[in-house]
């Protein structure tokens, strides 16, 4: 946005009296270092001390997740990665191939020729990142993604009912907790074993959340965190392999290091990852873990103050499983006025109208930004990207490429949750250094973009 534009959106009425973000730029979740990081680095660094940092995190994490082991990686994508790749070749043998091999995904509906999973579907979650997705890729599968649930945004359980109904072949399923708010895991993990399916839990982004008494990440088959910028526990990257079988767990570890077979001149005997984490990060990392606790408090006290001031009316924020405890990474809301906002997006462009009474998403973050505020969109669904295009979603009204001749059908929507999630929400800051000052700013931004400003704030605001 330039300069021009934001103070054309700082001067319009609705937003008189509200002050400009000068000292520091409002993120919606900031990294955080800790002064006693260095002490860790520099123990890292001294003779004879390689890997007691690692060593120390992996156990820690195990321990507090509930699980036997964790393989520490450079990255959340690393360690889901292995996951799939040690799934794949538990269910279906080794791949022909490395990683990648033979794979066309650009123009073709081929995903995959080699690989662990060399064209076999997947289950996926839809509402997440991109990053989630990519290893099935990587392993030349075809990922088959399942609508989200508007009870919590994670993957619905009915819809994977159906997705099984309709592909009874599938026999690994990916599902994400996004934005630190835990999905059914419980139902995902039955409906898995009923069918003979393999569940790998992406807890990426809800390290510290609880089910019912119970860590995200321990649920599934496999479970992966990630320790990357933005995430509660950060050492500027990272992540980890959750497992409890320990055959699994040492054959992640001779994959992710430069392992050699027995052979003379140290011959390489397959394809390798060479992907451990630095000891220098896990130490940085082991050192924030005794903070998860209080970021979470404070996750959860912003989560709160949003949800104090914005009346249900008008916006909701992200709803909030039944027996389910967030670690609160990330507030979200969706437009939920009844008055239908207007605004249309391209892949690189987007254009809104103002209304009285409501607001459009891009509308509020444009306003933010010209407070030098930071929000997001939320995740694009996967199904909505491009690159994945071609690649069925599930739905509660059965797969899309079942109604592709009746989703113009001006009498009949076909059920999109991840999609219409997306359309109506954005993510707010929720940086664990924002002040309460700071917040009641951000706050009065997003009611006044509903042109309500002048009216007495118990119409539309929870007092």
């Amino acid at each position: 946005m330039t300069e021009a534009a934001a103070k054309s959106i700082r001067e319009e009425p609705r937003f008189r009296g509200i002050k400009q973000f000068h000292n520091r730029r409002a993120e919606p979740a900031a990294p955080i270092l800790y002064g006693e990081a260095l002490e860790y680095v520099s123990k890292a660094l001294e003779p004879g001390a390689a890997g007691e940092h690692t060593e120390a995190l992996e156990e820690e994490t195990a321990r507090l997740i509930g699980v036997k082991h964790g393989a520490a990686f450079s990255s959340g994508t690393a360690a889901l990665h292995m996951a799939v790749r040690l799934a794949a070749e538990k269910i279906y043998g080794s791949g022909d191939c490395g990683v990648g091999c033979g794979n066309d995904i650009f123009g073709s509906r081929v995903y995959g020729k080699g690989g662990a999973l060399s064209g076999r579907r997947v289950f996926c979650s839809d509402l997440t990142s991109s990053a989630m997705v990519n290893p099935v890729l990587y392993e030349g599968g075809e990922p088959i993604f399942i609508d989200a649930s508007p009870w919590d945004w994670g993957m619905d359980p009915e819809a994977l009912e159906l997705a099984f109904d309709r592909y009874p072949d599938v026999k690994l399923v990916i599902m994400a907790h996004i934005y630190g708010f835990p999905g059914q895991v419980r139902r995902v993990k039955e409906i898995c074993e009923k069918h003979g399916a393999l569940l790998i839990e992406d807890a990426c982004e809800s390290f510290g959340a609880v089910i019912d008494g119970k860590q995200t990440g321990s649920f599934g088959n496999y479970g992966v965190l990630s320790f990357g910028n933005g995430q509660l526990m950060t050492g500027t990257g990272g992540g980890m392999l959750l497992t409890n079988d320990s055959w699994e767990d040492r054959k992640a570890r001779r994959l992710e290091t430069q392992s050699f077979s027995s052979a003379f001149g140290c011959r390489d005997s397959r394809w390798i990852y060479g992907a451990p984490l630095g000891d220098a990060a896990a130490g940085i990392i082991h050192g924030q873990m005794k903070h998860l606790d209080a970021h979470i408090a404070k996750k959860k006290a912003i989560y709160e103050r949003y949800e104090e001031h914005f009346s249900e009316d008008m916006m909701l924020l992200n709803p909030i499983g039944k027996g389910t405890k967030p670690n609160y990474r990330m507030s979200c809301m969706t437009v939920e006025s009844s008055i239908i906002f207007k605004e249309t997006r391209s892949e690189r462009e987007y254009e809104y109208q103002s209304q009285h009474g409501t607001a459009a998403p891009m509308e509020i973050l444009d306003a933010l930004e010209a407070f030098g505020i930071q929000g997001r969109p939320l995740w694009k669904p996967m199904h909505m990207q491009p690159i994945f295009r071609n690649c069925d979603q599930i739905t509660l009204d059965g797969s899309r490429r079942e109604y592709e001749k009746t989703k113009q059908d001006a009498f009949w929507v076909r059920s999109n949750e991840s999609g219409d999630i997306f359309r109506n929400g954005l993510c707010l800051p929720s940086d664990v250094r924002m002040t309460e000052e700071e917040q009641e700013r951000v706050i009065d931004i997003v009611v006044s973009c509903y042109n309500r400003r002048e009216m007495d704030r118990g119409l539309w605001c929870a007092i």
